[in-house]
């Protein structure tokens, strides 16, 4: 038996109502030593009484072994959100012998229970973090467990094709299909093509999750700070009439039509002899080649200097107030910003729109890693006189490498599948 643990699940501080989150074997016993224990996923309103002081009222819910987040006997305890009721409370389950959770304890004993997979954990952590409506819905597809179905049908998959593969090296002798390339070849094709696709989105999905960049660069004193702060609604960033003002790449963090994303105002790109400058510039570039966009603004030469626009980039004319044109903009008056920034979040919605499932890079990695291991299979597939034992064992690495999507695919699983396909075993 598990320790018994407890804690505020609630922001800290005066509160309305905090909630007091306990989960082990003995959180019912610890809810009864306060009061009647309800029914089970019923509310009811009780009085927390501890050593004969009342503690506060409170709207109590239990959750049975099995029926809750964490998977085990549970309690949640809705109180006033005072810091003394807190306190109180929290020395009352103290002292019955619970113990404070650890961080994450609650959500690693959800996963150690098979209430949530490790996706379905990542899918919590983004959601609670996630600032963006973009971000809202991509954290609540993971948390549904939207990683884990397209990895059982990858699972499935592979099982099928080793399934497949295996029987030709252990039952030989029995009723197994000769020729069975057709169907591996088939499988291990299909698998590439939902992998290789889902590893092109899971970049993608990960800027979702952390943020497009969109760098505005351009010559010195072409407009780019004070484009940069009229975007941001306040003064980030220094602005002056002096060219070179800004050395170092400023930072700031917007909402784009519930897109996140990070504005980067850059040094004034041009030859300079100025050592600090020379740095400034170098960052600039470097930042912006590694931008997700660059907005490049003109200034009155109209001259793009030391780096090419790429074909989604942005080019316009800067200082519209002092250099009217069609197109123009201006960070001074706000002429032509309501289209720049729809310019800017039609390029960024049109990348995220190819996000995969998969949002984080081990999950990239995993998918490679199996790729990897498909290819060399359907290369030995392809030469299938006496390699089974290659193709056998390349697929076995591809199910290794997705282990952390799809669980351990072992020996028993196989035999299964031989079995109900084959009638092996009669």
């Amino acid at each position: 038996m598990g320790d018994t643990i407890f804690a505020l699940a609630s922001a800290r501080g005066k509160a309305g109502v905090a909630v007091m989150r306990v989960s082990g074997p003995q959180a019912h016993g610890a809810l009864a030593q306060l009061c009647a224990v309800p029914v089970a996923r019923q509310a009811a309103l009780r009085r927390l009484v501890w050593q004969g002081q009342m503690l506060d009222e409170a709207l109590v819910l239990v959750f049975d072994e099995g029926a809750s987040f964490t998977g085990e006997k549970s309690v949640e305890l809705q109180v006033h959100g005072s810091l003394g009721v807190i306190k109180a409370l929290t020395q009352a389950l103290a002292q019955m012998g619970l113990r404070q959770a650890e961080a994450g304890e609650f959500t690693r004993r959800a996963l150690e229970n098979g209430r949530l997979d490790l996706a379905q954990v990542e899918g919590l952590a983004d959601l609670i973090d996630a600032e963006t409506e973009a971000q809202r819905r991509q954290a609540l597809r993971v948390l549904s467990g939207a990683v884990g179905k397209r990895a059982e049908g990858w699972r499935k998959d592979l099982i099928r094709a080793g399934a497949l593969v295996e029987a030709t090296i252990d039952f030989a002798d029995e009723d197994v299909p000769v020729d069975v390339t057709p169907e591996v070849l088939g499988l291990i094709d299909g698998l590439l093509t939902d992998l290789r696709r889902e590893i092109a989105g899971a970049s993608v999905a990960e800027r979702v999750r952390d943020g497009f960049e969109v760098a505005i660069i351009g010559a010195p004193n072409a407009g780019k700070s004070t484009l940069l702060n009229a975007l941001a609604g306040r003064e980030a960033a220094i602005t002056s009439e002096i060219a070179g003002t800004t050395r170092d790449v400023i930072e700031v963090r917007m909402d784009l039509d519930g897109l996140a994303v990070t504005l980067l105002d850059t040094a004034g790109l041009r030859e300079t002899a100025d050592p600090v400058e020379q740095i400034g510039v170098a960052r600039a570039l470097a930042r912006a080649g590694t931008a997700d966009l660059r907005v490049f603004l003109l200034d009155h030469d109209g001259e793009v200097l030391l780096m090419t626009p790429k074909d989604e980039d942005i080019v316009v004319q800067g200082k519209a107030d002092v250099r009217p044109r069609n197109g123009a903009v201006s960070g001074r008056t706000g002429q032509g910003l309501d289209q720049l920034v729809a310019r800017i979040t039609a390029v960024l919605a049109g990348k995220a729109a190819s996000a995969g499932v998969m949002t984080r890079e081990r999950h990239k990695v995993a998918m490679i890693r199996a790729v990897e291991a498909m290819e060399s299979a359907r290369n030995q597939v392809q030469g299938f006189g006496g390699a089974a034992e290659l193709v056998a064992l390349d697929l076995r690495r591809a199910a290794r490498a997705l282990d952390m999507l799809v669980g351990r695919v072992d020996t028993e699983n196989l035999l299964d599948e031989i079995f109900a396909s084959f009638c092996i075993g009669k």
